[in-house]
């Protein structure tokens, strides 16, 4: 299976997604030549103004394998540019993701139910939210699909099936109407489990048992095992070579620096570093540089030393005082990890992408997911990684994934904050 994504967090959320004991992945960051059965690759292409270029390119490597197309469920990005690219075959764009309230009625896209136009959601994009899925696609000729209606029809008629969808199982069944045919799935993280979930119906696993849907969560802390990594024999843990054998693949740090990145100010981001400081780590923030009193990447210098630092006495999270720091944190990540391996959160697609770039990653092996669209890899490099969409996860979410990677985490006593 070939797959592109527009962000690297929405890449990894696919894998998850998709990903199972006969179907190894790989998440590429550049082009997508690994060769795995299943192969993600993040073109960084959300804000690309040369999308549709960068989707035509990296589909002449698809070669006769089926293809899916991450888009974002709230629609922003060049998603006109991106399906343009893709209508050399049917095209079904299905952008709704239901388990995080974002549905399509009628052809509009929905937040938790208000209209997306009237929500918040593009607070940070530089124009106003599209009013409909159709108006997202510009020229691109489209043909609105109701709840149940047949999509054989309009696919024969050669415009994109905009399908509307408010369930899970609205979403399955416009994988289940399009899985034997032509046609290119482009759509959310909702989309793609609903593929996993065809496509590993009844598939036993490694160990005989029916395995956990893709993308899917058991109830509690825990995460959900992706068993591909140990199909493969792929990944190392703490403990050694993980190979089919062993079974597992342990999901603990192997590495003993636990740095978690957040490039974002909003303030649910502020609450979630809270937690992770109640829960004994230390907080560095990157503030713009002041060129008053220092040149340009004096900040950065600065708060790559205390970082550095702080690691060597337990966790930290590092966060931006400022808007349009992105590079500038990844610079910092860069100079305070050097060239020892860590174990990195990293949240929103773009903070993630600058940050493995800087730090010379280009590709990523999937091992497990601690929530939805939070997904644990390891770097060939050795670093422990867990990717999650900035937009994604409640108020405990970073603390979740922190003691998915360190269970030992646990809450600062009085005497610890009086110290």
């Amino acid at each position: 299976m070939f797959v592109l994504a527009d962000d690297l967090t929405g890449a990894a959320e696919t894998a998850a997604a998709l990903m199972s004991p006969a179907r190894p992945a790989r998440i590429a960051l550049s082009v997508p030549v690994a060769a795995a059965a299943l192969v993600v690759t993040d073109l960084d292409s959300r804000h690309h103004p040369r999308a549709f270029d960068l989707v035509r390119e990296a589909l002449a490597h698809a070669g006769d394998r089926r293809v899916f197309v991450k888009v974002d469920s709230l629609l922003r990005g060049d998603v006109a540019a991106t399906v343009a690219a893709c209508l050399d075959a049917p095209v079904v764009l299905a952008p709704a993701l239901p388990s995080a309230g974002r549905t399509v009625v009628g052809g509009v896209p929905y937040v938790h139910g208000v209209p997306l136009r009237e929500t918040r959601a593009w607070r940070a994009e530089p124009r106003p939210a599209p009013a409909t899925v159709a108006e997202a696609l510009g020229d691109v000729p489209w043909v609105h699909v109701p709840v149940g209606a047949d999509l054989s029809a309009v696919l024969a008629a050669g415009r994109v099936a905009v399908c509307d969808a408010e369930t899970d199982a609205d979403l399955d069944a416009i994988v289940a109407a399009t899985l034997g045919g032509p046609a290119r799935l482009i759509g959310s993280g909702g989309l793609a489990t609903a593929l996993g979930r065809a496509l590993n119906a009844g598939r036993p696993s490694a160990t005989g048992s029916l395995s956990l849907d893709a993308g899917s969560r058991a109830p509690g802390r825990g995460s959900a095992r992706l068993d591909a990594a140990t199909a493969s024999g792929s990944c190392t843990a703490s403990s050694g070579s993980c190979t089919a054998s062993s079974g597992s693949c342990a999901a603990s740090p192997a590495n003993g620096r636990l740095l978690v990145v957040v490039g974002t100010a909003e303030p649910g981001a502020a609450e979630q570093v809270r937690l992770l400081v109640e829960h004994g780590f230390a907080h560095v923030t990157l503030r713009p540089p002041d060129a008053a009193v220092a040149g340009p990447g004096f900040a950065q210098v600065t708060a790559a030393a205390r970082v550095r630092d702080a690691l060597t006495s337990g966790p930290v999270v590092l966060t931006v005082g400022g808007p349009a720091l992105t590079r500038a944190l990844a610079e910092v990540v860069r100079e305070a990890l050097g060239e020892t391996p860590a174990d990195l959160v990293l949240t929103g697609g773009e903070t993630a992408r600058r940050v493995l770039d800087a730090l010379g990653v280009r590709e990523l092996i999937p091992l497990d997911q601690v929530h939805h669209g939070a997904v644990h890899s390891r770097t060939p490099q050795g670093h422990s990684v867990v990717t999650r969409p900035g937009s994604f996860g409640t108020t405990d979410s970073l603390l979740r994934i922190a003691t998915h990677l360190d269970p030992d985490l646990r809450p600062n006593t009085d005497s610890d904050l009086k110290g």
